[in-house]
């Protein structure tokens, strides 16, 4: 059943709203158990193979299949409370493992596939995982370092027995279908997703079961009321990225809508619209930097057959060139939303009952208290520009930072919980995203976020991704440098790089425009899909 109230007015919505969260709360009863029980042939996810096949995949099979796992891990010592590591791309194991792991009391350690030996040691090393279920590719990368990992005492591969994994089928086809869930409660820990590390090591933030419960106003939200009938929910995103895990296969497997899953090795425009087309999709949360290489298909309603009722955009600025070639591309209004790994979802639009501006991320989410504030952690007035925040208690809000409980402490300023991104909340409640603190540039006494000049360099027609970094300069404190990555059939020049520089001057303002510019070939990107400014930084 939905959270949200079906109020067409946002400020009776965010009024009426109350929190439903029970003391006693499992998230793989509640996305598997729950359907199953009753509808057990119910389509949970509908597997898009590569090869043009299709997988129809039920709750049944999810039960049968977590509970096989969860027989599996505990006679092999998993407890309750233990780190389960997952690495693996999109598939219908994934959702069965995440499922098997919370009915077994642990903590699932999502892992993207894209990690190398490097940031996957870290991650394992850091969190003590006790077992970690992967494919072929991915236990030839642990095999590397599994002498620095002695917590690690359970590894299984779906791709057979090899380089010291287990036979993932093999084991279960020898348990027992039959498992009790683990009574949990709504606070115990269910899941630790690492930080995107854009500055720093990665920290692993850890969640209570009731992080989904607190996802649900945001999702029902940039979804335009979610679920409705035919609804049928896809995301890019890895499903290691809270985005991917929390905004779309948890929620839809909650609220009984088919989760699409479809592995791309590389992201591709054409045939991700494909996709959507072949599998009927209805609903996506699409990142800003997808969205933009979309935009290099040509025409895609006059050759797709889209049919989709709700796009949601978060992660980073989406920017209003993008936001308005939503509207042509998919004939909807992209909803942009905000949020972090600690506390995701806070802000959003929605563009059913009006709450939508190009440029801003949102507003308040029901059930959520967000503002700006400023160093001492008071609110700031209209316009005025500071912190993002959002207050606690909030059930979506994380639990700690793994072992670090001064970054834990330092996360927070009194009652709210710091995000280290700079915004700016107009007389409509909107909150525009000015940048992260350590990305604003300051400039000959200015203070300029990064997202309107990228914004604007992606309109030239030579440019296909575009990141603006301060640059230290002994007359201004700093100057806008810009790194572009060109469009096909664009060769890199000084006179290209001019009328890119009159480009923005002419659109944005004289002290805002790139006063250098660089093409590089490829965006250094963390796997989430956000660009890592300070690679940029440091380069510039």
């Amino acid at each position: 059943m939905p959270l949200l109230p079906r109020v067409k007015d946002y400020d009776s919505l965010y009024r009426q709203f109350r929190w439903q969260v029970p003391v006693r709360y499992n998230i793989g009863v509640d996305v598997c158990d729950r359907w199953a029980a009753n509808e057990p042939d119910r389509l949970a996810i509908l597997h898009a193979r590569a090869d043009g096949r299709d997988e129809y995949i039920t709750y049944g099979w999810l039960r049968e299949t977590s509970n096989r796992l969860a027989n599996v891990l505990r006679a092999r010592g998993t407890a309750r409370g233990d780190r389960v590591a997952i690495l693996l791309p999109q598939s219908p194991e994934v959702a069965a493992i995440h499922i098997a792991i919370y009915k077994l009391g642990a903590v699932a350690l999502p892992l993207a596939v894209l990690f190398g030996t490097d940031a996957l040691s870290y991650r394992l090393q850091n969190s003590g995982a006790a077992a970690l279920i992967t494919n072929a590719r991915g236990a030839e990368r642990i095999a590397e370092i599994s002498k620095d990992l002695p917590a690690l005492k359970v590894l299984l591969s779906l791709d057979g027995a090899g380089n010291g994994a287990l036979g993932f089928s093999d084991e279960l086809a020898r348990a027992s279908s039959q498992f009790t869930p683990v009574d949990t409660s709504a606070d115990d820990p269910a899941m630790m997703v690492y930080t995107s590390g854009t500055t720093g090591q990665p920290k692993g933030a850890l969640h209570g079961h009731r992080v989904l419960i607190g996802h649900f106003p945001g999702v029902e939200t940039h979804h335009d009321f979610f679920p409705q009938p035919g609804d049928r929910i896809w995301t890019p995103a890895d499903w290691a990225w809270a985005g991917g895990l929390l905004n779309v296969l948890l929620p839809g497997l909650h609220y009984g809508v088919p989760v699409v899953a479809r592995r791309f090795e590389k992201f591709d425009p054409e045939e991700a619209f494909a996709l959507i087309a072949r599998a009927q999709i209805r609903n996506a949360f699409i990142p800003p930097t997808a969205l933009r290489m979309l935009r290099a298909a040509p025409n895609p309603k006059g050759r797709y057959a889209i049919n989709m009722r709700s796009i949601g955009s978060g992660g980073e600025s989406l920017g209003a060139e993008t936001y308005e070639w939503g509207k042509s591309a998919f004939g909807l209004v992209i909803n942009e939303f905000y949020g972090q790994t600690e506390c995701n979802i806070v802000l959003s639009a929605c563009s059913a009952i009006g709450v939508s501006k190009p440029s801003a991320i949102g507003k308040p989410v029901a059930g959520h208290t967000v503002a700006i504030i400023d160093a001492a952690g008071n609110p700031l007035n209209v316009g005025e520009p500071g912190q993002i925040a959002v207050k606690r208690p909030d059930p979506v809000m994380f639990l700690e930072y793994w072992g670090k409980p001064e970054a834990t402490r330092d996360k927070f300023i009194g009652e709210w919980m710091t995000t280290g991104d700079q915004g700016v909340m107009d007389e409509e409640g909107y909150v525009s995203f000015v940048g992260r603190d350590d990305d604003v540039i300051t400039s000959a006494g200015f203070r300029i976020g990064p997202g309107e000049i990228e914004d604007c360099l992606i309109r030239h027609p030579a440019v296909a991704l575009a990141a603006a970094v301060g640059k230290p300069d002994a007359l201004r404190t700093e100057i806008v440098k810009a790194f572009i990555v060109l469009k096909k059939g664009y060769a890199a020049s000084d006179a290209l790089a001019s009328e890119i520089q009159g480009f923005v001057k002419t659109r944005l303002s004289a002290h805002e425009y790139p006063r250098e510019v660089a093409f590089i070939e490829d965006m250094p990107m963390t796997t989430t899909g956000k660009v890592i400014r300070r690679l940029l930084r440091d380069r510039a």
